[in-house]
C-alpha cells in the first residue's frame, strides 16, 4: 500500500490531468451521441444516410466513449484512494453517485444505438432531445461536488 501511495503523491498531478481530459472527452461523446440520434430519427430506415449515423453512432460509442469512460473511472479511483476521498464527506458520495448515474446512462446510450442499428429504434426525436439533457445535469452535479465540496 505503501507504494500506491507514493506513487500516487510522486503522480499526483498527472494522474489528475488524464482524469480530468478523459472526464473531457466522455462528456464531449456523452453530449454528441443522443445529438446524432435526434438527426437520426429523422431519416429513412435503410437510406444511405441512416447507415452513415450507424456507423457515426458506432465509432463515436466504442472509439471515444467507452474508453474516455474507462479511463475517467481508472483515474478517478486511484485519485480516490489516493486522496482518501472515501472520508471526505456528503460531497464525495453525491458525485460518486452522479457517475454511477452517468454510467447507467451511458449504457442506456449503448442500447440504443444497438436499437438504431437494428433499425429498430422505439424513440422520436422530442424524446431523444430530452434524454440530451441528462448528461448536462449530472456533469453540473459531479462538477459543483468537486469544486464546491459543499456537505463537508
Amino acid at each position: 500500500m505503501e507504494v500506491f501511495i507514493e506513487f500516487f503523491q510522486e503522480y499526483y498531478y498527472w494522474i489528475l490531468s488524464l482524469h480530468i481530459i478523459s472526464f473531457i472527452s466522455w462528456m464531449a461523446g456523452m453530449f454528441y451521441l443522443p445529438r446524432l440520434f435526434v438527426y437520426h430519427t429523422r431519416l429513412e430506415v435503410g437510406s444511405e444516410a441512416s447507415e452513415m449515423f450507424k456507423e457515426m453512432e458506432r465509432k463515436l460509442l466504442r472509439i471515444i466513449i467507452n474508453p474516455a469512460m474507462i479511463a475517467t473511472w481508472i483515474f478517478g479511483l486511484a485519485l480516490s484512494f489516493g486522496q482518501d476521498s472515501w472520508n471526505a464527506g456528503l460531497w464525495f458520495y453525491i458525485k460518486f453517485i452522479a457517475v454511477i448515474i452517468m454510467s447507467g446512462f451511458h449504457g442506456y446510450l449503448s442500447y440504443w444505438r444497438r436499437a438504431f442499428y437494428r433499425d429498430q429504434n422505439e424513440h422520436d426525436e422530442k424524446f431523444f432531445r430530452m434524454v440530451n439533457e441528462v448528461p448536462t445535469i449530472l456533469m453540473m452535479v459531479i462538477v459543483f461536488m468537486v469544486i464546491l465540496k459543499p456537505f463537508q
